[in-house]
């Protein structure tokens, strides 16, 4: 049996990736007393245990507690935080993201777990820049839609609050990050192969879990013509054999409800759908994933079952 240590077992993903653990027989989840959580000692006993620790915690304090492992320690890690993503000495964990992503992971000792809005982004764009359709110089936007929990504990409660309290008037979606340097940027850079960081807007709606993550592609951005079509049968043969992602065809509009696009579609599962959309002079991705599904805990359960050899998908739903 595999003994599993979350750090972090108390917040939105720690309690996403308990749900999806417990109940299987071949894991046992290491807990620590929520009086001793912050007891250095205790916790070194606990990693020291665990054949893999999963760190559900803010980015100084994944770092903080990695760096509280002695190197002679044999336990692995993966990180939920956007401590390590493009830390050289950690593994991306991104099993679709290319052909050889998947072997990497299964044989990490630390592998980082991606971010929500970069899943949505690197799997629609990454195939364009690697098979030499897309310019790595183009001056990409992405503009992206989620749930509130993706802002942890703090943004729920004042949503929740806010519906409480104000019923009939809830916030509209809300853009933030406006000053452009979102701790996500850097990632969707380093492992799309682009040239320049994207232009990142991300937006946060009134409802939990859910999440659209949209990238507009003008013409002049590609090495060759291309129609909404070349742009879907690129991506299909791309995915085909991967469970979690579905492709759907070119300006599809019976996945639409009344012309719109429903973000929260995928809600508890670890599906992930790419929308093309567009005519010959603009091509339009829409990603379409559970924040805190493909986006955080099923990602790391994912991670999980490739380094311990179990099946991929085990504790996962599609």
């Amino acid at each position: 049996m595999y003994k599993i240590f979350i750090d972090g077992q108390v917040g939105t993903t720690g309690l996403q990736i308990h749900e999806r653990l417990q109940d299987r027989e071949d894991i046992e989840i290491l807990t620590i007393p929520d009086a001793e959580r912050k007891d250095k000692d205790v916790k070194k006993q606990f990693i020291e245990a665990a054949d893999v620790v999963i760190l559900c915690l803010p980015d100084d304090a994944a770092r903080e507690t990695v760096q509280l492992t002695p190197s002679s320690n044999k336990s692995r890690f993966i990180d939920a935080s956007s401590a390590h993503r493009i830390n050289a000495n950690w593994v991306y964990g991104l099993p679709e993201l290319n052909k050889t992503q998947r072997s990497q992971i299964k044989s990490a000792r630390l592998v980082s777990n991606p971010g929500c809005y970069p899943t949505g982004f690197l799997l629609a764009i990454a195939p364009l820049v690697e098979e030499g359709f897309l310019k790595a110089d183009s001056p990409i936007t992405v503009s992206a839609l989620s749930g509130y929990s993706g802002g942890g504990r703090q943004m729920m409660e004042q949503y929740q609050q806010r519906a409480v309290d104000h019923p009939d008037d809830l916030w509209p979606a809300r853009p933030y990050s406006l000053q452009l340097a979102h701790k996500h940027v850097p990632e969707m850079k380093h492992y799309a192969n682009i040239d320049n960081a994207p232009l990142f807007i991300p937006y946060v709606g009134h409802f939990a879990q859910g999440m659209l993550v949209s990238v507009g592609l003008f013409k002049d951005y590609f090495t060759r013509k291309v129609s909404p079509t070349q742009i879907y049968e690129l991506l299909d043969s791309t995915f085909r054999d991967e469970p979690c992602i579905t492709v759907y065809g070119p300006n599809d509009e019976a996945v639409l409800s009344s012309g719109f696009l429903e973000p929260q579609s995928n809600n508890g599962t670890n599906r992930l759908d790419i929308f093309v959309y567009g005519h010959d002079e603009q091509i339009l991705l829409v990603s379409r994933l559970d924040n805190l599904g493909k986006g955080a805990a099923g990602a790391a359960v994912q991670n999980l079952n490739l380094m311990l050899g179990t099946p991929e998908l085990e504790g996962l739903c599609l």
